[in-house]
């Protein structure tokens, strides 16, 4: 269990960076217009990765 809280972590990191970096400049794009939701999709896909 705490593989998966430390890859979600670092998926939600990865998530910013990619919102940060990547992401879409006009906001309107549904995933990485936002940094929450581009955060929470990453702990999502760090979680389920770590499984």
């Amino acid at each position: 269990m705490t593989v998966r809280i430390i890859a979600a972590a670092i998926g939600g990191l990865l998530g910013f960076a990619y919102y940060h970096f990547i992401g879409c400049r006009s906001g309107s794009c549904p995933i990485t217009g936002n940094p929450y939701i581009s955060v929470l999709w990453g702990a999502i896909l760090g979680f389920l990765i770590s499984g």
